[in-house]
């Protein structure tokens, strides 16, 4: 009988221990938003991400991202630059239909998070840092972040030309926890 209760305990300690020692997921909610802005007048939003987050500031060894952006949601507020952003002249977005980020790893900073993982545009992958803060309200959050992207890297658009070669990317993701 003891053993039984013995292997009854050690099997519910174990399952708390799994429990907690995994990140809690979330969904991300509406309302997320992803700005870009290369400089002068040209900018715009992408209207479409999707994702899984995997994130506990306790267990940041655990925690993930996986997050893609559908490029034909861009818009400029210009149609016509719209349709020449998913061109092949740029994006090309009927051959490479998303930007994909998913990360390898996730440490805390003097100002926030950063995460390291793999962003694939326009059929290039490259490993890049991003930094981030995320405000925790319990059941809801806020991921934000905002860094800078040189689209030559990633073979976008003519290098030089009227466009800058850096574009700075803003995301704001509000999440409920699963």
């Amino acid at each position: 009988m003891k053993r039984i209760v013995f292997s009854l305990a050690t099997l519910l300690f174990s399952a708390a221990v799994f429990a907690s020692s995994a990140p809690a997921n979330w969904q991300i909610a509406d309302k997320y938003n992803v700005n870009f802005a290369a400089g002068g007048e040209v900018g715009g939003i992408f209207k479409t991400l999707k994702g899984t987050i995997a994130f506990d500031e306790q267990n940041l060894a655990s925690s993930a991202f996986d997050i893609t952006i559908d490029v034909a949601s861009v818009n400029t507020g210009n149609g016509l630059m719209n349709t020449h952003f998913k061109s092949a002249e740029w994006f090309d977005a009927a051959k490479y239909p998303a930007i994909h980020f998913t990360s390898k790893k996730i440490e805390k900073t003097a100002a926030g998070y950063q995460v390291t993982g793999d962003m694939e545009m326009h059929g290039v992958r490259k490993e890049m840092t991003l930094a981030f803060t995320f405000q925790n309200k319990g059941t809801t959050a806020l991921f934000a972040g905002k860094f800078t992207v040189n689209r030559s890297d990633f073979h976008i658009g003519k290098p030089g030309g009227e466009v800058d070669e850096k574009v700075t990317i803003d995301i704001k993701i509000p999440v409920v926890k699963k």
